[in-house]
């Protein structure tokens, strides 16, 4: 039986939601981003755990335990979208359906930010939409798991 369960997994400097570029990120803190996530997934029936940290090394070992207790992965990588070969393969590795996430519009800001790493290996996209976006990921994710969606 597939885990009722969602890691969510934000990445380095997303602690700072709230304080750091307002003007590009909004007024919205991480533990707002932890509840939008946990109530959309409540919503639909599943649980989330949640981890944010500004070392890689911990991210990939909490996608990695994900393999066992979860269903699927909502992931903002923050810089690490655009840099990391590391987090795309543990992500690729556990084989679990991802979300990406981006709060800001990544490809109407800097030319590096256009490109990710996890891109093709997520089944969902969300870019541009604020921390908002965030429940969206979780509804089409939560569609991909169920088998309502193409993943």
């Amino acid at each position: 039986m597939t885990p009722r369960r969602l890691l969510l997994v934000n990445g380095p400097n997303l602690n700072l939601l709230g304080i750091r570029e307002p003007e590009v990120y909004g007024h919205d803190t991480l533990a707002d981003v932890e509840r939008i996530t946990a109530d959309a997934a409540a919503e639909r029936g599943f649980d989330v755990t949640a981890v944010q940290s500004n070392h890689e090394g911990v991210l990939i070992d909490a996608i990695h335990e994900a393999r066992t207790t979860c269903a699927g992965i909502v992931v903002n990588p923050g810089g690490l979208t655009h840099t990391s070969v590391v987090l795309r393969d543990a992500l690729s590795g556990v084989a679990l359906p991802v979300a990406e996430v981006h709060i800001s519009d990544v490809y109407a800001r800097e030319e590096f930010r256009h490109h990710s790493y996890v891109r093709d290996v997520a089944a969902v996209h969300v870019v541009g939409e604020g921390v908002a976006g965030y429940a969206r990921a979780v509804s089409l994710l939560i569609d991909v798991i169920a088998g309502r969606a193409e993943g």
